[in-house]
């Protein structure tokens, strides 16, 4: 596994994915998915990082993040894990590690990747045949930034806001986007990046 990404920037965003140990589900039915969020909206506050798009799928969780200080995403990912262990093993009756070791991140340098990333978390369920339509998704930020939905947890970052000068403008654009599908080759570099840490540009 590679090892943790700690670069000292702050305020950049990262993409970054957390897997189930051995790659088993982390998410079996509504609430297990509305728990995670909440241990994920309570951590954002508290360990000050600014959350633009994610996914949950069942057995991993991708986020599009910026964090505020050195030591945000550690402690909010700490943060998380533990309360969210804690919930599922007294749910599940099971002990043990829920999650696969650390998490992957990617650093994304570049604004065009950017908005890929945007599109490759929100796009996940379709690329897994869970489903045909991105907003038909409950467990992602899609219908925040692409329907306006009201959603806590996402923060947005200045290159979406500048997809239009008003929400609803936005909101048109981004859809737009998203009806585009990425290239194999783009994801591919997605992939690769936050599998090994490095820098997405």
């Amino acid at each position: 596994m590679p090892r943790l990404l700690r670069l000292p920037y702050t305020g950049t965003p990262l993409h970054v994915v957390q897997r189930g140990h051995n790659r088993c589900d982390v998410f079996h039915r509504d609430n297990d998915y509305q728990m995670y969020l909440a241990a994920l909206n309570w951590g954002l506050q508290q360990y000050r990082c600014d959350l633009h798009a994610y996914t949950l799928m069942t057995n991993h969780v991708h986020l599009l993040i910026s964090p505020m200080t050195l030591d945000s995403l550690p402690r909010l990912f700490m943060s998380v894990g533990s309360r969210y262990s804690y919930y599922f093993n007294q749910q599940y009756q099971r002990s043990g590690s829920l999650w696969g070791g650390r998490y992957y991140a990617s650093l994304i340098l570049d604004d065009q990747q950017m908005m890929r990333c945007y599109r490759y978390i929100e796009l996940n369920p379709i690329r897994a045949g869970i489903t045909q339509a991105p907003g038909a998704y409950r467990w992602s930020s899609y219908r925040s930034n692409a329907e306006g939905h009201a959603d806590e947890l996402v923060v947005p970052h200045e290159l979406y806001l500048g997809l239009g000068r008003d929400p609803a403008a936005r909101q048109a654009n981004y859809r737009e986007l998203c009806a585009q599908a990425l290239l194999p080759q783009e994801i591919a570099a997605i992939r690769r990046a936050t599998r090994r840490g490095n820098p997405l540009e």
